[in-house]
Formats: structure tokens, sequence, C-alpha cells
């Protein structure tokens, strides 16, 4: 383990190189800090990191930078994050409380978080199965064509059309809408199945076989699709940060173009903590210049998904992790109240 004295040079080290993106050498970090030491006990001080893995020297300069390794002990360490100002945190609210729905609060989300940290913003959708019913609607578009709508407790709309083996009237229609929300209106997806099961039973031989079909329909939209939906913005941030890349932001902008390495990124939906992952902490290749700092999201205690943040691993830790939080806190506030 590094003495005190040893992490607080590793520290200067990583705040100076992420301010001025210049190799930083023993002079100027005791210039600039009060590190309480001479520029040759520093000296010394970075050598040691330097053997340890923490920091290295870019073949050009008489300066060192931050390894992976070194960001890591930065991060672990950090005594806190940087809370956002009085104004921010008041743009944050206004510009999410003026969202309609969520497709909007998810859009409105990832275009904040890549404005506010100048970084790849990642939002994933709600998850389905960890979400409660709110409405089931069901309309008649034609003699024998239905649609359901299924309302969930995070605002996600699923939308399906159904052929039905006969005619189709609205008191039927009415019956069966008042019976399911009766049933199934605050319950979890995973409870349905069992709470409809003999929901058919008490209607005629000849309206059976439609309310099976409506029933099917609804325990169909119910299944969790393979294929969560992540949304993504401010892919252009990373044209500000070529030197940071060592060969080209290629890798980096096919990997994005990936919908399960975006996942992946985000971490398990249902782990509600901080995640950040930096340089080859990432498992995918194109990513090895890159970190990823992530958060879970949802209403009152439940985690419904993550959100979060990729730029590359030079990156303002402190800022970028206040800054997730407390959009992650909005976004959930928002959801609370919908």
């Amino acid at each position: 383990m590094l003495d005190d004295r040893k992490q607080d040079v590793l520290r200067a080290i990583v705040q100076d190189y992420v301010a001025t993106q210049e190799p930083v050498g023993s002079k100027a970090l005791a210039d600039r800090h009060n590190l309480g030491v001479s520029p040759a006990t520093i000296r010394n001080d970075m050598a040691a990191l330097e053997e340890e893995g923490y920091i290295t020297q870019p073949h050009t300069s008489a300066g060192r930078v931050p390894t992976d390794k070194g960001y890591r002990l930065f991060v672990d360490r950090l005594a806190g994050v940087k809370p956002l100002s009085g104004a921010e945190r008041r743009a944050i609210q206004t510009f999410l409380a003026g969202a309609v729905d969520l497709d909007d609060v998810v859009g409105r989300t990832v275009r904040l978080l890549a404005q506010l940290t100048h970084q790849v913003a990642v939002v994933q959708y709600p998850s389905l199965t960890r979400s409660t019913i709110r409405h089931v609607e069901l309309l008649t578009l034609a003699p024998t064509r239905v649609m359901l709508v299924l309302i969930t407790s995070t605002g996600r709309v699923e939308q399906r059309v159904m052929d039905t083996p006969g005619p189709v009237g609205e008191n039927l229609l009415a019956d069966v809408r008042a019976r399911l929300n009766s049933r199934i209106t605050g319950k979890r997806f995973a409870d349905v199945p069992l709470l409809v099961q003999d929901l058919a039973e008490p209607f005629t031989a000849e309206e059976r076989p439609i309310v099976a079909g409506i029933l099917a329909t609804l325990l169909d939209t119910l299944v969790e699709h393979k294929e969560e939906k992540v949304v993504l913005a401010g892919t252009a941030n990373l044209t500000r940060f070529g030197m940071d890349f060592p060969n080209t932001i290629r890798p980096v902008l096919e990997a994005l173009e990936e919908h399960v390495v975006l996942l992946r990124l985000l971490g398990e939906a249902t782990d509600p903590g901080m995640v950040v992952r930096i340089g080859h902490e990432n498992m995918h290749e194109g990513l090895a210049a890159t970190s990823v700092v992530a958060v879970g999201y949802g209403s009152g205690q439940e985690t419904l998904a993550k959100l979060g943040v990729l730029g590359p691993t030079r990156m303002d830790y402190p800022g970028t992790m206040g800054a997730v939080r407390a959009v992650a806190r909005y976004v959930g506030q928002i959801l609370a109240e919908s």
C-alpha cells in the first residue's frame, strides 16, 4: 500500500494531468500544490509511484502521466464527489420536469448528461420486469381486431394488435378491461399469469376464445424483451479528446454502435451502486482507452435501469461522478411522481 504522502503526490498528478493534458513534473507539483516537501522528495515519490505502476513516462516528455492503475487508486481513495452548483441543480430539475412521457424523460436525460459532463452519455430504458402495471386498455380497431395497450408504473407504453376468432362487441371489451384492471393494476409482471389464469371462466363458450386470445397477447407483452433499449448522445464529444486516444477514436465509435456492448458497459441493471470502470477494466478491446461511470436509477427504493457516461481515462472523475449521481436522483424523482 502507498503511504499518505505518495497518495497525495499521485492525487496531484491526476488532478494536474486532467486539467492541463500535459505530463506532470516534480517542479510543477511543488509549485502548484502545498505538498509540504521539496521537489527532490517529490521526485523520489514519483520514482516509487512509477516503479509500482501508478504513473508512467510518455516517450517525449520529462513529466509523468497516470496509468489505469493510478486512476483506479485515485477513484478508490476519493474523499467525495464534486457537488453540482445550485444553478446546475435548478437547471437539471427544470429541464427534466418539462418531460411529457417516458421517451421524453430518457431523451432529455441522455442529452443533459452529455452536456453536463462533455462525454458520451448512455441511458437504459427502465426494464419491464421490474415495473408494475398501471393500466391495461383495450380498443376495437375493426370487428375482429383489437389493440391492447399496457402502461407500466414507469410510464413505459407497450402496444399489441391482435386478430380475434370472432367479432368483439364493446360490452365484451369493457367487461374484459374492467376484470383485467381490477386484478392486475399495481401488480408486478411476474405475478400476472397466476392472477389471470381463470379470468376467461365466467364468459360464455362463444366469448371464451376471444378472452383467451386477449390474455395470451397480454402475457406475451409481459415477457421481458431479450434486448433492452439503450439510447446514447454526445458521441461528437469524443472528437474533443483526440489526443487521449493513442491511435484513433474509431474503435471507440465502433464499440458504441453495438447494443450489447452498451448494456455491458452499464452493468447489471439491478445493482444501484456507482460503477467506475477504467481503461483495461472494460472488457471490450475498443474501449481500452476509455472510462465508464454508471449508476442505477429508479422510483423509490427500486432500481429500474442504469445511466452513465463514457469518455477518455483522463477524466474529471469527481465532477463526472457527481453529475451522473445527481441526474440519476432527479430522474428517479420524476419517475416516482409520474
